[in-house]
């Protein structure tokens, strides 16, 4: 048995740029495959969401262009260690894709780690994942998170709750992956143990 060192980072346009490039870089900086999946093989359009003065809310302009590796119909979730999903506007409609729900559920079903960040959690609140669990998140996911039974941890940057790690935004990222490779390393230290126990 191999230690697997894919991670899928699930998204699509209107991805927060600094969120999904931070994690690609990040996990490549350790020794990480990220493989970014998203509806389809092509050019993704990512955003920047910021704040301007004079604005009750943030506001979004065009972020960077990114290639997808992988389309939604093609991931194995046994391919992979665990599964990252960026905040930004994708997930708001990929939440309403039925083979994205498939995946998270198969990720948490497979005891594999779930990782997101801001608004990421709106996709764990349609797949069912939150309730009774502490989750970190953009403030304006509060409510969903709170009506379907989740417990909106607001003095923390960052949260992890069993297999679930939750961020609440891209200014939450140091705190938010230095739990995300905690996570990480404990499961890696593990692999030797577990080999040894097969054989």
């Amino acid at each position: 048995m191999n230690y697997n060192k894919k991670i899928l980072i699930l998204t699509g346009d209107s991805g927060e740029s600094f969120e999904i490039l931070y994690a690609s870089h990040r996990l490549l900086e350790a020794g990480y495959q990220p493989v970014i999946a998203a509806p389809a093989v092509r050019r993704l359009n990512l955003v920047i969401h910021d704040f301007e003065p004079g604005w009750d809310t943030y506001v979004e302009r065009k972020g960077y262009i990114l290639e997808s590796e992988i389309s939604f119909d093609d991931v194995d979730p046994a391919d992979y260690h665990a599964l990252l999903i960026p905040g930004g506007r994708a997930p708001e409609f990929l939440r309403n894709d039925q083979r994205v729900i498939n995946i998270v559920k198969e990720f948490y079903n497979s005891n594999k780690y779930v990782f997101a960040i801001c608004h990421g959690v709106q996709i764990l609140v349609t797949a069912g994942l939150v309730k009774g669990r502490n989750i970190a998140c953009y403030e304006h996911v509060k409510f969903e998170v709170e009506s379907v039974g989740g417990i909106y941890i607001s003095d923390d940057q960052a949260v992890q709750d069993g297999k679930i790690i939750t961020g609440k935004t891209w200014q939450s990222q140091p705190e938010f992956y230095r739990l995300v490779f905690s996570c990480l390393e404990k499961t890696k230290e593990a692999e030797p143990e577990a080999q040894l126990a097969l054989n």
